[in-house]
């Protein structure tokens, strides 16, 4: 059987197919070690087609883009052009103006942040369950233009992080400028219902900010269905380079929204007392872009698609239902969140009494298992409710198997019983 790269490379497609796990962890030499790595959720691991199509930039076309008229520049700005192409249709935007290219999900929000134009009483709705850089963002926002926020908790039990819309239905009135929220929660892997409510933003004439980053690289997700303006990712969650990212912004909300940074590339005329500057995604990319890490992250969309984002969430849902069914069995383990169905690819727990960090450390040691420990940057759902000390959190991806959950759980439960 041929392995994925050797499929990718011929442009043939697995849609209709299960997922081949064994085929996948072969573009994957990290894995060749025997690692188990469950850390996805803070950053994925990248394949061999994906630093393939990178390298191909620095070794054949390395040239600045969009800057110039040679062969190279030219090669190089279609080949990153191609990139927007191909994200949008990913995400099901309208077109590629929709897309605009940044370093990750972090810097869109900031630059909504500072590009919408507020009004002293405009009011922010978001939830507790929200990565810092959709919530710290805010707060500074708050104070600099003297805004209302509102922050919806999760109705009880607190740790399942399960959110009441009634309590949307209540926070989102006329004065709401925008609600802004995670689509999957990056501690509890709670799915929000998104969709539902961005219609009742909508209904009060407020914008709506989806963070995506725990969502688009492990299931479908569609821009349109949703209904949201905004929409923001990190190409280092699902196999693309660090460094890259997008902002998904409705294309008739380009020029409401000032641009974080201008310069070189974001201006179509200058003059000693003027400037005018580009329509379209282009007026928010200002100086020379990470070109070869943003092409891989379009070969990372294109490994994606020729998997099926639909069979690599069919494989997470059995590799999450599995791990919380056999770490809820372990004597002294909480698991945190709701029951599987309602939750995507991460699962957080702590061992009775032990500290989440030499928990994370003993499975590095002993079994060279990788996951993640503390507040995952999301200190006011992690330490506030859940546990002061933070959590471990295991969060798998397409590579990951049965059998790492297996050594999982049977290293936690060797842990659980000597702590």
């Amino acid at each position: 059987m041929l392995v994925l790269s050797q499929l990718y490379a011929k442009g043939r497609f697995l849609m209709k197919k299960l997922l081949d796990v064994q085929g996948v962890r072969k573009d994957f030499p990290i894995l060749e070690t025997g690692l188990v790595y469950l850390d996805s959720a803070a950053t994925s691991l990248t394949p061999e087609p994906v630093l393939q199509k990178t390298l191909e930039y620095y070794r054949k076309y390395r040239a600045n883009v969009g800057r110039g008229v040679h062969s190279l520049s030219q090669r190089a700005t279609e080949e990153y052009e191609r990139v927007r192409v191909k994200v949008a249709d990913f995400i099901n935007a309208r077109s590629e103006s929709e897309i605009v290219m940044l370093r990750n999900a972090t810097e869109g929000i900031n630059l909504l942040a500072r590009g919408l134009k507020w009004s002293k009483g405009d009011k922010i709705v978001t939830s507790i369950l929200e990565h810092n850089s959709n919530f710290i963002v805010w707060l500074r926002e708050k104070i600099r233009n003297n805004l209302t926020m509102e922050v919806i908790k999760p109705k009880k039990p607190a740790v399942q992080g399960r959110l009441d819309l009634t309590d949307f239905e209540k926070a989102i009135n006329d004065q709401t400028k925008l609600v802004t929220i995670t689509h999957v929660s990056n501690v509890l892997g709670v799915i929000l219902p998104v969709r539902e409510i961005a219609e009742m933003a909508h209904d009060h004439g407020a914008y709506v900010l989806v963070d995506g980053a725990q969502s688009v690289p492990h299931m479908k997700v569609d821009v349109q269905r949703i209904g949201c303006d905004f929409l923001v990712f990190s190409g280092h969650k699902m196999c693309a380079p660090t460094g890259t990212g997008v902002l998904y912004m409705r294309e008739e909300l380009m020029e409401e929204v000032e641009p974080l940074c201008i310069g070189g590339g974001t201006v179509v005329d200058v003059g000693p007392d003027y400037y005018k500057l580009r329509k379209g995604p282009g007026r928010f990319e200002a100086g020379t872009p990470a070109i070869g890490e943003t092409i891989g992250l379009g070969a990372a969309v294109d490994y994606l698609s020729a998997i099926g984002i639909k069979n690599i969430e069919e494989h997470e849902k059995k590799l999450i239902q599995k791990t919380y069914d056999e770490l809820t069995a372990i004597s002294g383990v909480e698991v945190y969140g709701p029951e599987p169905k309602q939750r995507a690819s991460i699962v957080s727990f702590n061992v009775d009494n032990l500290k989440c960090h030499d928990v994370a450390l003993a499975l590095d040691v002993s079994a060279n298992i990788f996951v993640r420990s503390g507040y995952h940057c999301a200190q006011p759902i992690t330490e506030k409710i859940i546990r002061k000390s933070g959590t471990i959190r295991a969060s798998t991806y397409l590579y990951n198997t049965q059998e790492d959950i297996d050594k999982l759980a049977s290293t936690i439960m060797q842990i659980a019983c000597k702590g």
